[in-house]
């Protein structure tokens, strides 16, 4: 498969997980002020959602002109990536109607995670197949701001499972910004 189809495949897919994300908005029951203030949690989790993926999307795609060739492995990782990520809106949903339960927040974490890591697998076979390749910090494994990434969802992960269920919703708030700075200056967080 050339890099052409694989990435025009994951731009079409995650459109449609991040269109979801919005079919997915509970409806007020009043329409006024007081109504979409009770929902609240759930444009939360909607808004994180949707700006983790594009972020996510957005470094694919400022990275993907370093690709050359794909392969086998990296059109499997990808497929891998992409069934994780169409798990966002129901897991999405499943946060901004139970914002305070530890199941709903532990799964919505264990994909972020998951996502992550097939992520991390995906930088892995393109710099195996395009060796001589310079890809920006999120394909540059290992590297501080990676790390950090994980670091911030697992320490999220478990001080939900432990302390305090919405944890993990706020490390993925807080790993929005730690990624979308560092992929804005390609340097990575703490160079």
């Amino acid at each position: 498969m050339n890099k052409e189809r694989l990435a025009a495949f994951t731009d079409a897919v995650l459109a449609i997980i991040m269109t979801i994300l919005v079919l997915e908005l509970e409806k007020p029951k009043e329409v006024n002020l007081a109504g979409l203030w009770a929902l609240r949690a759930n444009f939360f989790a909607y808004t994180l959602s949707f700006f983790w993926l594009g972020l996510m999307w957005t470094t694919h795609h400022n990275n993907w002109h370093a690709v050359k060739k794909v392969s086998n492995s990296t059109v499997s990782c990808s497929l891998v990536m992409l069934f994780l990520a169409s798990f966002f809106p129901y897991t999405t949903s499943l946060v901004a109607t139970n914002f305070n339960n530890v199941t709903a927040q532990a799964l919505y974490g264990i994909i972020a995670l998951t996502v992550s890591f097939s992520n991390m697998a995906i930088s892995h076979s393109l710099k195996k197949i395009n060796p001589q390749a310079h890809f920006g910090w999120l394909y540059s494994l290992p590297n501080e701001s990676v790390i950090l990434d994980v670091v911030i969802k697992l320490i999220g992960l478990i001080i939900t499972l432990t302390i305090y269920a919405p944890a993990m919703i706020y490390a993925i708030f807080i790993d929005i910004f730690i990624v979308g700075y560092a992929s804005r200056h390609q340097t990575g967080f703490l160079k």
